[in-house]
Order: C-alpha cells, then sequence, then structure tokens
C-alpha cells in the first residue's frame, strides 16, 4: 500500500491498496471521489473558488476547474461516475473576522466558506453526490483516502481524528 501525497492546488488518481492523502488543509477544500465498484479514487486539494479574473493557469487551484478536470481523470482511470460519490474536507476560516468595520465579509475572511460553496456547485454540475462532509470552523485539517474502502480519515489540527 502506497501513500500518494496531493500538494495544495494538485490533484491525484489512484486506486486500491493506495491512499491518497493532503496535509494542512485550512481554507482550502480537500474534494474526495471514489467509485466504489473500481475502488479508483481522486483527491482534489483546492486554494480557491472560481479561476475568473485569476492570472493563474493552474486548473488544479480553482474549485470550479479542479473538479472538472478530476472527474475526466478518474474516467480515464477507468471509473464510472455512476458510481462515484464525494466527500469534501475544509474551508475553514482560518482569520479572525473583525466585527467593527465593513471588512467582516471581506473576500480573505470569508474564503473557507467560498470554497466550500463552490465545490457543492461544480460538484453538483458533474452530478455528483457529496455523502459526507466535515468543513468549516476554524482550525486546519489533514485527509487520508483509504481507496480499498472509500473510508475518509480527517486529523485535525488539535489531534482529534474521525472518519467519513
Amino acid at each position: 500500500m502506497g501513500n500518494v501525497v496531493v500538494g495544495i492546488s494538485d490533484l491525484a488518481v489512484s486506486k486500491a491498496p493506495d491512499v491518497l492523502a493532503t496535509y494542512a488543509l485550512g481554507s482550502c477544500v480537500g474534494i474526495c471521489i471514489y467509485d466504489k465498484h473500481s475502488q479508483i479514487g481522486g483527491l482534489s486539494h483546492i486554494l480557491l473558488p472560481k479561476s475568473t479574473g485569476s492570472a493563474s493557469d493552474n486548473q488544479m487551484k480553482f474549485a470550479d476547474t479542479a473538479i472538472p478536470l478530476l472527474m475526466s481523470k478518474l474516467e480515464k482511470a477507468g471509473a464510472k461516475r455512476i458510481y462515484m460519490s464525494a466527500k469534501i474536507v475544509g474551508g475553514a476560516q482560518m482569520f479572525a473576522l473583525n466585527n467593527n468595520n465593513n471588512n467582516s465579509n471581506s473576500s480573505v475572511g470569508q474564503i473557507g466558506q467560498r470554497n466550500v460553496e463552490a465545490v457543492k456547485e461544480a460538484l453538483r454540475k458533474q452530478n455528483i453526490k457529496i455523502i459526507a462532509e466535515d468543513t468549516g470552523l476554524n482550525y486546519g485539517r489533514s485527509v487520508f483516502m483509504d481507496l480499498s474502502n472509500g473510508i475518509v480519515t480527517v486529523k485535525t489540527a488539535f489531534g482529534a481524528v474521525k472518519q467519513l
């Protein structure tokens, strides 16, 4: 069994018995998509919600472009869309919001929430059902997706572990 590590603004597709992992999700969102029949899965670590207006050409950086790319790679690897489901993790509010000024709804302060919303929209457009999520709040998470069974283990920055 090998670990395949996915960095920020990156994605990977593999099959059982591998484990896909990504570390230090703060406001970023990890998208785990799994085909239970083929035991093929993919993990994307997105940094920002939308590619519109960005100077970056890295499709893996944005929810709106990374998810279609991940779907394409999953299908090329043999996964079938009809058997796919998603689990999403991250989207934390990592920066304190100052309620004493008009920046409380700033794009920086709300980036985690915006990332989660963009991921949900992109998955909806791909007709992929989200079956579990661990999003929001104010702490970082690391994700481990076991492709032999589809279980996603989430380790929080303060040491808690949960399975999705």
